[in-house]
């Protein structure tokens, strides 16, 4: 028994399985009416003309309703299409008249017939069908006895065979009478299609998604549909259970299609599937459903081509076109699809500038992929290229095909010559501007080389590279007018290089001035990139703030670019300590300086005091003592291991001694100064700094300069090293 098509719509829900259809055999359209009724379809298609509705002269026939099923057409046992069979139920509208009005029975009112009981009611049915891209209209006539007619009753349906069409198409029903006496019956009803295969786009990557059960087993394959030339797969893998399959964007291509294929089977028995795939001669990707036993099956194919219209999908195809050269004057293009497209020679200049195109004199020739096409030419020439352009959003391809047998591209003059009446003719010359006639008064290359150029051609130098009676294309060397035009260029140069030199001689002192200020400008320019260095200390007394401003001046001229709180007082005072040092080191870090601890026996107690209990030290420091206000952000430094790099230790000889300095703070380089300064220096300056002799000859200027305000902060009382202490660090 058949079933109803929104029946086969539900069985493919989820997972292929098999169904029985019915099958009918040959092409032929048919009709049958249901018992007591007679109906015969007109041969071939009719016009669908509606017209207007119009009142019933009596009992009439009209369609009351539509009904629809899935049925297969055949043209071989194993050769199947996908058809709708159209059911129309018809029923009886209208009254008797007196008989004197009973022409209306028999055939289309026909006066011949007296008895009511012997006449019949007939009925012109149209039945109008769509489902993009076909539309048909067929003619029904009906005749029922009078004797089953009863107004507004049933009397039966006729049934037509069938309606051709693809699975997951949208189709439309119209039915009526003519004349029409009611509003035409309609019907719009979907097609079931592949739940189980879809195609989706996620950026860059198209999925093919097919959800099949764990247990289904298939094969699947990709092909180019091309119109021209043989079969080309391109991807082929089997396969178990659901597949999510990803295609970069870069592989889609507008041939690359997509053909789904059921099987529906007139099986008594449940059957094992298999979902296969297979090459068939569209050269799509086919998915097919079939039985490996023991009856052979009727596939309904549906095919699409989802990339026929991706921007990307063009541009993918004309990236892997490729123009190919065939001895000894013939070309071909090669692609992956069939493209429609135009192509001419163009003449490619040296210096990167457009090809220009040659259409005139020469035309556009529609192309064919892989089809061999002539090049209308004499001779070859680096500079002529193909010129293809698509009529999808003229994209244009161009290969210059002589580029690798003939050399480089050449500096000549392509000359187009024009042929009149009586051997007269004309000559100008191809320029990015346009074609300039030889002996003219422009600006151009080609108008100051008239002459020469036209000599040139008259002695034979150029080279014919096409004619016809009305035209030629001639190409001239300019090699030599470019030699004699370098020549002058050096030429130029040297007399200028001459002047120079005189000019050295005669003002020798104000080109030693000069060079002198120059100097002065890089150093300057030097100091600018200088790197940066925040000193940080702790402010114990007056002696040693001196001590510090001493350091940080002498610093200043390595260059260094020095910052230290006894210079911003101001902006310490009103930001506080902790922001101000917070600012500081920010700005030095991020610029690739270094910040420079300087350890004094306070410094240290106060390390001391931080490491032992995590608070500030128990007695009060000064407003500007950016030193302990720094240690909340400094110590996490070191105790994370992010110190190495970022900070550099120091301490004066005679104030401290190297095992005073707290261990934490050891992970980093710790100086003595001044015995220590050439390497201090040279930390400070980072990648940058100078030569060990250059390093050596500033530490001495260093030395200097500190020296006299490290000898007052040592003879002050209360110092290591001063009066009363005799102790000296012995590092």
């Amino acid at each position: 028994m058949p079933v109803p098509w929104f029946l086969l719509s539900l069985a493919l829900g989820r997972s292929p399985m098999v169904l029985s259809l019915e099958k009918l055999m040959g092409p032929q359209d048919t009709a049958r009416c249901s018992p007591g009724l007679s109906c015969h379809l007109w041969d071939g298609d009719v016009l669908c003309l509606p017209g207007s509705i119009v009142s019933a002269p009596g009992p009439v026939l009209v369609p009351t309703r539509l009904q629809t099923e899935l049925v297969l057409r055949c043209h071989q046992e194993t050769d199947c299409d996908l058809c709708v069979r159209v059911a129309i139920h018809l029923a009886v509208h209208g009254h008797w008249k007196e008989p004197k009005d009973e022409a209306k029975f028999g055939r289309a009112a026909d006066p011949e017939l007296e008895e009511p009981v012997n006449a019949f009611l007939q009925a012109q049915v149209v039945l109008s069908f769509q489902a993009y891209p076909t539309a048909r209209c067929v003619l029904l006539e009906v005749q029922v006895p009078a004797a089953l007619v009863q107004p507004g009753q049933s009397v039966g349906s006729v049934v037509f065979d069938c309606f051709e069409a693809a699975l997951g198409a949208e189709v439309r029903l119209w039915s009526y009478t003519q004349p029409r006496y009611q509003k035409e019956l309609n019907l719009t009803q979907q097609l079931p299609a592949l739940p189980w295969l879809s195609v989706s786009a996620d950026g860059d990557d198209v999925h093919l998604v097919l959800d099949v059960s764990e247990e289904q087993h298939f094969g699947l394959s990709l092909y180019w549909n091309q119109i021209q030339g043989p079969t080309k797969p391109w991807w082929h893998k089997n396969l178990t259970g659901p597949r999510n399959i990803t295609l970069n964007h870069t592989d889609l291509f507008p041939c690359l299609c997509i053909q789904d294929s059921y099987s529906f089977f007139m099986a008594p028995f449940k059957c094992h599937l298999l979902l296969e795939a297979f090459p068939y001669s569209s050269n799509c990707l086919f998915i097919l459903l079939w039985k490996v036993w023991p009856l052979e099956p009727d596939s309904v194919r549906t095919s699409i081509c989802p990339f026929t219209e991706d921007p990307r999908a063009h541009r993918n195809l004309w990236r892997a076109a490729r123009l190919r050269l065939l001895p000894p004057r013939g070309w071909q293009l090669n692609a992956p699809c069939s493209l429609l497209a135009e192509a001419t020679l163009c003449w490619q200049a040296p210096g990167g500038g457009p090809c220009q195109s040659l259409v005139p004199p020469l035309s556009w020739a529609n192309v064919t992929v892989n089809k061999t096409l002539e090049l209308p030419l004499l001779n070859a020439h680096p500079n002529l290229c193909v010129q293809q352009v698509s009529s999808w959003e003229k994209l244009q391809l161009q290969q210059c095909l002589w580029a690798d047998s003939l050399g480089a591209l050449k500096d000549d003059m392509l000359l187009v010559e024009t042929r009149g009446p009586q051997d007269n003719r004309s000559l100008c010359a191809l320029e990015p501007s346009g074609c300039t006639p030889l002996l003219s008064r422009a600006s151009t290359r080609a108008a100051r080389l008239g002459e020469e150029l036209l000599q040139d051609l008259q002695s034979g130098q150029c080279l014919q590279l096409w004619e016809d009676d009305l035209r030629a294309l001639w190409a001239c060397p300019m090699d030599k007018y470019v030699h004699q035009r370098w020549a002058l260029v050096w030429l130029a140069c040297l007399l200028l290089a001459s002047v120079l030199f005189l000019l050295f001689l005669f003002k020798k002192d104000h080109v030693k001035g000069w060079l002198r200020l120059l100097k002065e400008d890089l150093r300057a320019g030097a100091a600018a990139r200088a790197r940066a260095a925040l000193l940080l200390y702790s402010a114990e007394d007056s002696g040693f703030e001196r001590l510090v401003g001493a350091l940080a001046s002498a610093l200043c001229q390595l260059p260094l670019r020095v910052a230290v709180d006894l210079w911003s007082r101001r902006e310490l005072s009103a930001q506080g300590p902790l922001a101000w040092f917070h600012a500081q080191r920010r700005q030095t870090l991020q610029e690739g300086g270094v910040v420079v601890l300087l350890f004094s026996p306070g410094a240290v107690a106060l390390c001391h005091e931080w490491l032992q209990d995590g608070a500030s030290a128990s007695a009060p420091h000064g407003p500007h003592d950016a030193f302990a206000a720094s240690l909340s952000c400094v110590l996490p430094d070191f105790l994370q291991g992010r110190a190495p790099g970022r900070y550099v230790g120091a301490y004066f000889d005679g104030l401290l001694h190297s095992e005073a300095v707290p261990a934490l703070f050891r992970s980093v380089p710790v100086f003595s100064l001044p015995s220590q300064l050439p390497d201090f220096l040279g930390t400070l300056q980072g990648p940058g700094a100078p030569r060990p002799g250059r390093l050596g000859q500033r530490a001495k200027q260093v030395s200097r300069a500190l020296q006299p305000a490290l000898d007052q902060v040592l003879k002050a009382p209360g110092n290591p090293g001063g009066p009363g202490d005799g102790t000296r660090d012995g590092t």
